[in-house]
This record gives C-alpha cells, structure tokens and sequence, in this order.
C-alpha cells in the first residue's frame, strides 16, 4: 500500500521536476504579414533555395503561389530546380536514402511547420545557431539543443558561439548580411512558411468578414419582421 502511494506522488510530480530541469528560452517575436506579397515571395524564393533541397513541402503545389502574385513565368524561373511542372507538388530534391545516410534521420517535411512549431518559435530558431565541435554536424542551436540540421545559412549570417557564463551568442565572423539584414531575410522565409501551413488563411478570414455582416444584416431584418408580426398582439 505504501508502494502505491509512493508511485502515485512520484507521477504526480513528475511534470513539475521536468518543467523546472528544461531551461526556458525567451522566443523573439516574428514580424508576420500574411497581406505582405513582396514578404512572401521573397520568402518562397529563400525557401526553394534553401530548404527545399532536403525538406520537402508535399502538401503544396507550385502554382498555388498565385495567390501571392506569382505568375507561371516567375514559379519556372524562381521556384523550379529540378525540371517539375507549375502542377507538381514541392517534393525535397534529396532522396530519403541518402538524407539516412548523412544525418543520421529524414529532413522533416516542412508543409505544416510552423503551424506545429509557431512562427516565434522559427524565427527565434533560424537565428539562434551556434558552433558546437561536440555535435555531429559541428553546430548547435539555443532552442533545440542537439540538433542534427547543420547551420545552413551561416554564409549569410555568420559565426556564433555561446558563451557559458552569460548564455549569450557572440558572433566571431561576419556573413555576407548584416544583423538587420538577416533578421528581416529570416522574417521573410517565417513569413512563406506560416502562408505555407494554412494558404487560404486570408481568403478564409475574408470569406469570414462577409459571413458575419450577412448574419448581422439579417439579424436586423428579422428583428423588424418580429416587430411587424407581433404589433397588433401588443
């Protein structure tokens, strides 16, 4: 009986013990504007060449980018790598076999990421890399610790390095960008991945506006008829 209550307390404090043994990381806030299509074309753009060598993003097709003001001309010239037609799905130009081979693990597919990850969580992310000569791949990241994906953008970014005492990331050689470059290029990529996750976003939220002004209208409507029938009763 006394073992019983033993294992009872011990789940019951179980969630406690680990939230206080994970190191909470402050996420920076993503600058996203789904109504901006400048924002999301440069983000689709950095995305193909970038990321989609090996994530994929089966769930969208190439001449979805219409929505976002991309022609066929445009999606031929600055999305298609590998000879895919405007119709074809956004599949990862590396084979599953050989992402095995040289991460140790598939590349996730990035369709739904941000809707599973959060924008503030990828933006935070994509600027939070760090060398690290203990891992695999030689880079760590602050709020994913171990991570098998290697810093892909430090060209553009730079090096960083943590610093143990403060848990600050300290740059030790430029990229090609400035901060504030870089911020606003990750901004953009953030941005495409969230009208990735849910591209109907707007046109729901539209669609949504016009529901509601046409139940209202009729609420009023009904209002008066309710009043026209019960005139003489009253």
């Amino acid at each position: 009986m006394r073992m019983i209550k033993y294992l009872l307390l011990a789940i019951l404090l179980a969630p406690f013990v680990a939230h206080s043994s994970v190191q909470e990381v402050k996420l920076d806030k993503a600058p996203i504007d789904r109504a901006d299509k400048e924002s999301l074309q440069r983000g689709a753009k950095s995305f193909v060449e970038y990321c989609l060598t090996c994530h994929g993003a089966n769930f969208m097709r190439f001449n979805r980018h219409h929505d976002i003001g991309m022609s066929d001309d445009d999606i031929r010239a600055h999305l298609i790598r590998t000879g895919q037609k405007t119709g074809d799905l956004m599949e990862a130009a590396m084979r599953k076999k050989e992402a095995e081979e040289w991460f140790g693990v598939v590349p996730p597919d990035l369709s739904v990421i941000a809707r599973a990850r959060g924008a503030d969580w990828l933006y935070t992310y994509l600027r939070t890399f760090y060398q690290d000569t203990s891992t695999y791949s030689g880079w760590n990241n602050l709020i994913f610790d171990k991570v098998a994906m290697p810093h892909v953008l430090h060209n553009l970014q730079g090096w960083q390095v943590l610093e143990p005492e403060t848990g600050n990331l300290v740059q030790t050689k430029p990229g090609t960008m400035t901060k504030e470059e870089y911020d606003r290029f990750v901004a953009d990529m953030v941005n495409y991945m969230v009208y990735l996750g849910e591209p109907h976003a707007p046109y729901r939220r539209e669609l949504g506006v016009i529901v509601l002004l046409f139940l209202f209208g009729m609420l009023g409507l009904t209002y008066l008829l309710k009043k026209e029938y019960w005139r003489d009763v009253h």
